[in-house]
């Protein structure tokens, strides 16, 4: 088992059970750390809605990616943390949390059922690629090269290098799409006028970016904008998608119109955007940065403002990343078609989420069923061996 995070550890957990002996080599100090780091202002373990919705929300979805998730979704995620001790609740959004919030209660249990299962932990262990069956590691004590029976790599990524995932492994496979940023903050050029508002939150609105409208708060920063009520565009902005800001995504532009009209005589237009349709300060800040010359007709533009976005955060600063492993490479039970015995999970592989559970959620489910599968093929190995 190569790599230490939610997919790994899933895969490690379902090979233990069924008693195989795991070894998992993570090339971090300790294992779960991006898992640690998500769960620090409340780890979003999954969304409680049904199969269609959840499918919906991952484009293009993968055939054994879909497999995975009808096999291991909201309902089995939460039975999960459930039968680690970790109780959930449900928010008002469908966001699923452990009741402790942070992540560091889960993991430790998990870890303590997989020590009780008999796995060992090789930290500091950098994967460096394969010399046929084998496969190398780059550790404290040199180089190591192992055959295991089985392998499931659960490398990572290309987000947050300084967790562990930098996606250099993807040197080492052919068959990877180029990583991209996702779930992503915009990067913007701002006036001076705008930094005192660094650090503000942006409420009540909406963003567009192709066929995605995105209700949610973001935050103001010298850089951009963060937050997920942008992280969901991503997918569209990769695609060159214009972005708009809907500033009053609660009022029909038929009823904008009619509040506009009456303005009070003597009423400056900060104020009577204030009285008549409830723009505050930040609101009426970003009108005035990416608005003007203001039109007479006002509506329309606080409707779909435009949004001059130069691009996403760097890939390093993103939540996750699309590309990777190409599904082509990999047969229906995620095996690698070049590498009998060996098997990919997690988001090493080219697939793509919005925030909100999905992630997680998808990691778990491969990570399943890429343990699984090389249950089922060290057993049909040994029962191969034995008939000779």
């Amino acid at each position: 088992m190569i790599g230490g995070g939610p997919a790994g550890l899933m895969a490690a957990s379902v090979m233990a059970r069924a008693g195989l002996g795991v070894t998992v080599a993570e090339r971090m100090p300790t294992v779960g750390r991006k898992l640690l780091m998500a769960g620090k202002s409340g780890l979003n373990l999954t969304k409680d809605e049904d199969d269609a919705r959840v499918l919906a929300a991952y484009p293009d979805c993968p055939a054994p990616l879909a497999r995975a998730l009808a096999d291991f979704g909201p309902q089995q995620a939460m039975d999960w943390a459930r039968g680690l001790g970790q109780e959930v609740f449900t928010g008002s959004t469908g966001r699923v949390f452990p009741k402790a919030m942070k992540a560091s209660p889960l993991l430790r249990a998990w870890l303590a059922e997989l020590r009780g299962l008999g796995t060992t932990f090789n930290t500091r262990w950098r994967w460096t690629g394969r010399d046929g069956a084998v496969h190398l590691f780059d550790t404290p004590d040199g180089e190591q090269r192992l055959h295991p029976e089985v392998t499931v790599l659960a490398l990572g990524g290309a987000s947050w290098g300084r967790l562990g995932s930098d996606g250099a492994w993807s040197a080492q496979i052919a068959d990877t799409a180029p990583f991209a940023a996702s779930n992503a903050g915009l990067r913007l050029d701002w006036s001076d006028k705008m930094a005192p508002h660094f650090g503000s939150p942006l409420k009540a609105v909406a963003f567009t970016a192709g066929e995605i409208r995105s209700r949610g708060e973001a935050v103001l920063t010298p850089e951009g904008i963060e937050g997920g009520g942008v992280y969901a565009l991503s997918p569209a902005i990769r695609a060159g998608a214009a972005v708009t800001l809907d500033l009053c995504p609660d009022v029909p532009l038929s009823a904008l119109a009619a509040k506009l009209s009456r303005r009070r005589r003597g009423d400056s237009l900060a104020n009577h955007l204030r009285r008549a349709v409830g723009l505050d300060s930040l609101r009426r800040a970003l009108l005035m940065e990416w608005g003007r010359p203001l039109p007479d007709d006002l509506g329309p533009l606080l409707k779909a403002l435009p949004v001059p976005v130069r691009g996403l955060a760097p890939i390093d600063r993103a939540i996750s990343t699309a590309g990777g492993l190409r599904f082509d490479a990999l047969d229906d039970r995620l095996m690698l078609r070049e590498s009998p015995g060996t098997f990919a999970a997690g988001e090493m592989l080219d697939w793509d989420a919005p925030t909100g559970g999905y992630l997680l959620t998808a990691c778990l489910a491969t990570g399943r069923m890429a343990g699984l599968a090389a249950v089922d093929y060290a057993a049909a190995c040994r029962s191969s061996i034995a008939r000779r």
